[in-house]
Order: C-alpha cells, then structure tokens, then sequence
C-alpha cells in the first residue's frame, strides 16, 4: 500500500519542479486522462480496504479507463460536441462515490475498533 503513494508523491514532486507545459489543444484531454487515473486510483485503494485487491484489474482497468477518456474527448473534438464533459461527469460521480465509500470504510473501522476496546476494558 505504500509504493502508490511514494510513487504518488514522486510525481507530483517532479511536477512542481519540472517546467513541462501542455499546448492547450490538448489541456482537455490531460485533464479527462488524469481525472480517469484518479478514479482508477482510488477504486483500486477502495478495493485494498475491501481485500478484493487485484493488480491485473487494477492496471487494465487504469489504461482501459484513461484511453476511453481520451478517445472520448477526442471523438467529441471531431464531431464538435463538447463530449468530454460527459466524461468529466462520469468519473466525477464515480471518484466521489469511490470518496464516500473509502471515508465510510475507515469511519466503520474505526468505530469497530473503539467498541472492541471499550469492551475488552469491562
């Protein structure tokens, strides 16, 4: 569980340091990309706390999902509909619910904890 996050914590470092800058043609479609990768991300640490984990789903399921995003936002391009904000919208809802869930998890285990301590004291 550690190495996402060092690996994480890497990249944003090397981010804020580098002076790498998107042509805004394609601003939309990092922004869908990265917004999938987050989804991706968090379900994969959703999955972690329910020990359902598996790496094979996880690293399909993160290219799967941030090539569909793109190709999304690039086939809304060529059409001339805004079909990326669908996209945003989709991995919106999903990397909140993911949010609510993880949050519920943690809640729920620590509150199991505290009763099993307040119960071992008595």
């Amino acid at each position: 569980m550690w190495l996402p996050i060092l690996f994480l914590i890497v990249g944003i470092s090397l981010g804020f340091i580098s002076d790498i800058r998107v042509p805004e043609e394609y601003a939309n479609y990092l922004s869908i990309a990265v917004l999938a990768a987050f989804d991706t991300l968090l379900g994969g640490i959703r999955a972690h706390l329910e020990k359902k984990f598996d790496q094979a789903v996880f690293v399909s399921g993160f290219f799967f999902n941030v090539i569909l995003a793109a190709f999304l936002a690039f086939l809304g391009v060529q059409l001339g509909v805004d079909l990326y904000l669908a996209a945003i919208f989709a991995f919106g809802v999903r990397l909140f619910q993911n949010i609510a869930i993880i949050r519920r998890y943690i809640v729920d285990r620590r509150s199991n904890k505290k009763e099993i301590e307040k119960n071992e004291r008595k």
